[in-house]
């Protein structure tokens, strides 16, 4: 297990602490005698911890030449994880509109539906400027929203935040779609041609077996 892989696996265990400390209400736990700041601040302090991790070991695996299948598989699940643990949990203490959320996920889970069937293809579909856009807008909407309960004031950049993040997810899951279906378009094409050709030969095979003149 290589430092990459385990900045990888850190930020899929600071999930849970992340939702714990997002959806605690103050009552059931004694935020005071446990950590020396206010629940809101050190949800803040996880999530962006867990999203530096995100920028980390991706640099450190292609610095140091330690990409490997397994961080390549666990990176996208982590970043997902991590982004629907925390408005899930935003939703349930009214900071973020469930709607939003529903798109917002349900984009992620069709972007990586098509990403699996063009794999089973045999062909990659690399993530995008948009997607990675995406990403960012994501990770800074969500830690205004969440610091937007400790400082109201941030409050109405939260909301445009939120709505950046709609519009990059919407305008990035339509441009892999279009990338999907060419690929897909692509490789249909290719496969009837390849059947045409081979009815072909066959065709002139018949023909001079049966020592016919093939047309």
């Amino acid at each position: 297990m290589n430092l990459p892989n385990l900045l990888t696996l850190a930020r899929i265990f600071l999930v849970p602490l992340l939702v714990a400390a997002l959806l605690a209400d103050g009552s059931s736990v004694n935020w005071d005698k446990w950590v020396p700041v206010s629940r809101e601040v050190f949800a803040l302090c996880v999530f962006l911890a867990a999203a530096a991790t995100d920028l980390l070991d991706g640099f450190l695996a292609r610095r140091l030449g330690q990409v490997t299948t397994v961080g390549t598989l666990l990176d996208p699940i982590a970043d997902k994880l991590l982004v629907s643990a925390a408005l899930i949990s935003l939703v349930d203490i009214h900071r973020v509109p469930a709607w939003m959320v529903i798109l917002i996920i349900g984009r992620e889970f069709a972007v990586s539906g098509l990403r699996s069937i063009a794999s089973a293809g045999g062909y990659t579909i690399a993530a995008s400027d948009l997607g990675k856009s995406k990403m960012a807008a994501q990770v800074f909407a969500i830690a205004l929203v969440i610091g937007s309960i400790r400082w109201p004031w941030l409050s109405e950049p939260a909301v445009i935040g939120m709505w950046v993040v709609m519009l990059f997810g919407i305008v990035s899951a339509a441009d892999y779609f279009r990338t999907f279906w060419r690929r897909v378009d692509d490789s249909v094409k290719l496969r009837r041609r390849r059947e045409l050709l081979r009815m072909e030969r066959r065709k002139k095979r018949s023909a001079m077996a049966s020592g016919q003149q093939p047309i």
